[in-house]
């Protein structure tokens, strides 16, 4: 008979892995509170324009085909990317622009052009972050760093001889400033630990592996946006028989014996033999497991970093900018200390723009653009964010006006803007943290929550909550370990 598993939340990382148990063989129900799947990989129509909901990075699309090959489907028939020429380009309001190329060779020669000098100090930072993601991939990134049959490997081995490579005891700005002169080039590559959600002057210098998927690996973009990964994984969960509860949020995960049995919604019980939350992996414990201890993981808790997201209908198509685009703060020291510190916002913040419609036409009228603008917030702790946010509003409108040499007001025709205290509402990520757990500190890998219930049998979590961390590939990648986990 059949192993029942059911998994609550449809988020990245439990869609994937409702695909990947299925295709072992198990029953799988998932159970969605929203009325659609995807979570923050979802999207959303304001007007005629469509919106993806949340990240729009896409790298390591071989994580999405695996997922597909071990379904025995061919990926084309549900799921199409391009890789994009320019990953990201980049503003300074003093004129100077960047062009942060997919491919390393031409972002290092856009280097050698735009930095003088420094054109060797960035191949040797590449081939060295590159160096370490290969070394760590195998033992942090694609599998539980709670069992003791990970460090018995080749892999742990070579991890270990080669440790003080990582760079894990210095700062990712204290590493940056060691190879490079020119205070934009350490801006640049700084704002990488954004990417968890981190501060540059406080997470660990092993974060630099994260710009070798962008500058290295490449950024790529689906052929119907970013939410289509969901979708496509959604729509192939369906046909291989995963049957999905919508509008469905879990009351409490029923426990016998020290062992996960079901879960509850409205005094209704679904039995299983598996459970395992996508859920923030806090809210899981406050929400679900009530009467349960929480674990030391999660006991001293700091979340990281939030956004305050702007959705803009333009009426207008913008040709200086590309598809991933950041305008840079004049003082990012000061920018991450009212973040970190002062649990605010910068009045001249780093501003990220993503226009999916200059690749998805679709997303938007002929001539007109989808703006999400993103910026770097600290998490909710009961700010005045009716105050912020307008203020916010402002200053990039000024921000995006002087640099871009625009006046993109009368351009917006919609708006909807997001708040920590709606991405926790709409999301249910603690606190509005976008990523967690905070990555500032040097031992963060090893305090995330594991894959798996040390106390309750059973019960397995997946998502940006728990280990290895948030973004797309690291979801995936707790989809493959839980994966792996469950017998």
């Amino acid at each position: 008979m059949k192993k029942k598993v059911i998994i609550i939340g449809s988020g990245i990382a439990g869609l994937a892995l409702s695909v990947r148990l299925k295709s072992k063989g198990y029953d799988v129900e998932v159970f969605e509170k929203n009325k659609n799947v995807g979570g923050k990989l979802s999207d959303f129509y304001l007007n005629n324009f469509r919106h993806d909901f949340g990240p729009k990075l896409f790298t390591m699309p071989n994580l999405i085909e695996d997922i597909f090959e071990d379904a025995r489907v061919d990926i084309k028939k549900y799921f199409k990317y391009d890789k994009l020429d320019i990953a990201c380009k980049y503003f300074w309001d003093d004129g100077h622009i960047f062009n942060g190329y997919s491919d390393s060779q031409k972002f290092i020669n856009e280097v050698h052009k735009k930095f003088d000098k420094e054109g060797n100090k960035v191949e040797e930072y590449i081939f060295n972050s590159k160096k370490k993601f290969n070394l760590v991939k195998k033992i942090f990134l694609e599998k539980s760093l709670h069992k003791i049959s990970t460090y018995l490997s080749f892999d742990a081995l070579k991890g270990i001889l080669n440790f003080l490579q990582l760079n894990i005891f210095i700062s990712l700005n204290s590493l940056n400033k060691r190879y490079f002169k020119d205070d934009k080039l350490i801006q640049l590559f700084n704002r990488f630990a954004t990417y968890n959600g981190s501060s540059p002057y406080l997470t660990s210098g092993i974060m630099s592996i994260i710009q070798h998927l962008e500058h290295d690996l490449g950024v790529f973009m689906p052929k119907k946006g970013i939410s289509d990964i969901s979708h496509s994984l959604y729509n192939l969960a369906t046909d291989l028989g995963v049957k999905f509860h919508f509008n469905s949020e879990i009351d409490k995960i029923l426990i016998k014996h020290k062992s996960a049995v079901g879960v509850s919604i409205n005094k209704i019980n679904y039995k299983a033999d598996i459970i395992v939350s996508n859920m923030d992996i806090n809210l899981t414990y406050d929400r679900l497991l009530k009467g349960y201890k929480k674990p030391f993981f999660i006991k001293n808790y700091q979340p990281s970093s939030s956004a305050v997201v702007f959705y803009w209908n333009m009426n207008k198509s913008f040709s200086n900018i590309s598809v991933h685009n950041i305008i840079f703060s004049r003082d990012q020291m000061k920018e991450f200390d009212y973040i970190f510190n002062r649990n605010s916002i910068y009045d001249d913040p780093t501003v990220y723009i993503c226009s999916t419609s200059k690749i998805v036409k679709e997303d938007a009228p002929s001539g007109c653009e989808n703006w999400f603008i993103l910026i770097n917030s600290p998490f909710d702790s009961g700010q005045n964010w009716k105050k912020i946010k307008k203020n916010l509003r402002n200053n990039i409108i000024k921000k995006i006006n002087s640099t871009l040499k625009v006046d993109i007001e009368s351009n917006i025709i919609g708006e909807k803007i997001l708040t920590p205290v709606d991405i926790e509402n709409e999301t249910l990520s603690k606190f509005g943290s976008l990523y967690g757990s905070s990555s500032n500190s040097l031992q963060s890998a090893f305090i995330r929550h594991p894959n798996f219930s040390k106390n309750i049998n059973n019960l397995y979590f997946c998502g940006g909550s728990v280990h290895p961390g948030g973004g797309i590939p690291l979801c995936l990648n707790s989809a493959k370990i839980v994966s792996d986990l469950i017998n």
